[in-house]
This record gives C-alpha cells, sequence and structure tokens, in this order.
C-alpha cells in the first residue's frame, strides 16, 4: 500500500509537471532569412529599414498575447534594442513585413522605444567590422499585459517576468563580413 500511494503521487506530480511544460515548442522564422543565416539589406539602416516579416507556430496552451524583443548583444556599447513589440494579440501568428512605427497599431499591438531613442522596428546599423547577431525573442504569455504603449525593453521584461510561458529565438546576422 506504501508503495501504491508513492506510486500514484509520482504519475500525479509527471502529469502536472509535463502538463505545465508548455515551453518546449514554440518556434519562430522569417521567410526572409534563415536561422543563423544573413538578413537582407532591405531589412537594415543602410536599405529600407522596414521591418522583416515574421511567423510563428507551436504556440503554448493559454496563451493571451505574444511580445517580441530584437536586440543586438555585439554593438560595441553593449546590447543594443532594435525592437519592442508586445500586446500582439494571441489570434495572430505572426507580424507581417514593415510593420508601421507607430505606438498602438490597428489590433491593440503596442510598440516601445528602442536604442535608437524611437518607437518601433529599428533595423541592423552595425559599425565596419565583423558581422553583427541580431536575436529576435517571441514570448508567448499568458496574460495581455496592462503597460503603456512605448515601454523600453527593461520595462517590458520586468511586466512579463512571470507570465512566459514559451519563448523562441531567430537570429540573424548583417554586417560587411
Amino acid at each position: 500500500m506504501k508503495y501504491g500511494l508513492f506510486f500514484i503521487s509520482l504519475v500525479v506530480f509527471a502529469a502536472i509537471v509535463l502538463a505545465g511544460n508548455t515551453a518546449c515548442c514554440l518556434e519562430i522564422q522569417s521567410d526572409a532569412f534563415e536561422d543563423g543565416g544573413d538578413m537582407p539589406v532591405q531589412y537594415a539602416g543602410k536599405g529600407k529599414d522596414i521591418s522583416p516579416p515574421l511567423s510563428w507556430s507551436d504556440v503554448p496552451a493559454g496563451t493571451k498575447s505574444f511580445a517580441l524583443i530584437m536586440d543586438d548583444p555585439d554593438a560595441p556599447l553593449g546590447t543594443w534594442v532594435h525592437w519592442v513589440i508586445y500586446n500582439i494579440p494571441e489570434t495572430a501568428t505572426g507580424l507581417k513585413e514593415d510593420i508601421p512605427r507607430i505606438l498602438v497599431l490597428d489590433d491593440g499591438t503596442r510598440q516601445g522605444l528602442n536604442s535608437f531613442r524611437w518607437t518601433g522596428y529599428g533595423g541592423p546599423h552595425p559599425p565596419p567590422g565583423p558581422k553583427h547577431r541580431y536575436f529576435f525573442r517571441l514570448y508567448a504569455l499568458d496574460v495581455v499585459l496592462e503597460l503603456r504603449a512605448g515601454a523600453n525593453k527593461g520595462q517590458l521584461i520586468r511586466a512579463m517576468q512571470t507570465h512566459i510561458l514559451g519563448e523562441a529565438t531567430l537570429m540573424g546576422k548583417f554586417g560587411d563580413q
């Protein structure tokens, strides 16, 4: 009897852990470049400086909104934030190319300030030298954040800290070499 109860408890615990482990599957990709590949110049400051198309799949159950942060950890002065966008509706399966640089989009999606000190996407513009890495980090959240439009990366990270159901990363490179 003692071992039977232990076994049942173990099975219940495992089921709870596995049911709550939804962070394993979220995926993000782009039709414009492959993960780890070069980003086309049209998405950079030297080109049209428009946001690339992004899509995602395998969304965790319970997702109420998405957030995305794009940054460059190779910037000379430390990590440079290129895009902060959040409260993307739970029904979204991606972001189209060339998202307008406005605080609030028609569907309620909000954009924050990047390191250029403007709203919305700011494409790669590294100094001469080796290519930089640009990380697009997508977060599936269990809430719609009560965060004003125009928030910065730090404010977004703090607001979503205990609400992340899943995370996926896409990395693109851009630069001279």
